[in-house]
């Protein structure tokens, strides 16, 4: 009589180490889409520019731009957040206008990482505002672009439940 583990180890001994160590990596891999990070998603009908603000440590830094299809979410930063408040600005491709706010920090037209936010001008770069996202120190955040007036504001803000 065969009991139930001298037919489990002969089913891995014919090739199933091969599904086991699949069945792991596509775990590892669901698992690591549940990491902490800072998330904008697109809830428009346009495509938009996204450039990004945040202080680090060696300072300020401002990047940009992801580029989003109408519908869809970026990841900005992966990993845990190191910090309560980031700077988001946004451009309307299709339609103009923009997503801003009373924030300075230096951006470009074209595909930027600029250190330090002072002296924009005067080093060559765009000065532009740049609204602010208080994460309140919370180790993900999601940020939902959306059209004017459709939810009574213009990109709201929500978090994951993790600190």
């Amino acid at each position: 009589m065969q009991t139930g583990w001298w037919r489990f180890s002969k089913w891995l001994s014919r090739g199933a180490p091969l599904v086991v160590l699949l069945a792991v990596l596509w775990l590892g891999v669901g698992m690591s889409s549940a990491q902490a990070n800072l998330r904008i998603c697109n809830k428009t009908s346009s495509r938009v520019g996204v450039a990004l603000g945040y202080k680090d440590a060696q300072g300020w830094v401002t990047e940009g731009w992801w580029n989003m299809l109408p519908g869809t979410c970026e990841t900005l930063l992966e990993g845990p957040l190191s910090a309560r408040y980031y700077y988001l600005r946004a451009v309307d491709y299709d339609r103009g206008g923009e997503w801003g706010g009373p924030n300075l920090m230096c951006a470009d037209p074209k595909l930027f990482t600029i250190r330090d936010i002072g002296e924009c001008v005067a080093r060559g770069h765009e000065r532009a505002g740049f609204f602010e996202i208080d994460t309140g120190e919370l180790s993900t955040w999601t940020v939902q672009l959306t059209e004017p007036g459709r939810s009574g504001k213009e990109a709201e803000t929500s978090s994951g439940a993790t600190k």
